[in-house]
């Protein structure tokens, strides 16, 4: 498991021996999966357990600001994305 962003009391993480597509988990006042790229090349909410929404938006939004920097930790930790 690595840290790779830190915002708005939440930790986003990205497990060492984890799957595609690449995402990663979000914890803190709850939990939430973000697929880094959806299927319009944007950010894709997979799963929340008691996040707020007002948080799940901000999160998504902190997501969306940080896109490329969290996919490129996803190809450092996994390797080149398919």
């Amino acid at each position: 498991m690595v840290v790779v962003h830190r915002a708005h009391g939440f930790r986003f993480v990205i497990y060492t021996a984890d799957h595609e597509p690449a995402h990663v988990h979000i914890t803190g006042p709850g939990q939430a999966k973000i697929n880094l790229l959806g299927p319009d090349g944007r950010p894709e909410v997979v799963s929340t357990i008691g996040i707020k929404r007002s948080d799940l938006l901000r999160l998504v939004d902190e997501v969306i600001e940080h896109q490329l920097r969290l996919l490129e930790q996803w190809e450092r930790i996994h390797g080149q994305l398919d």
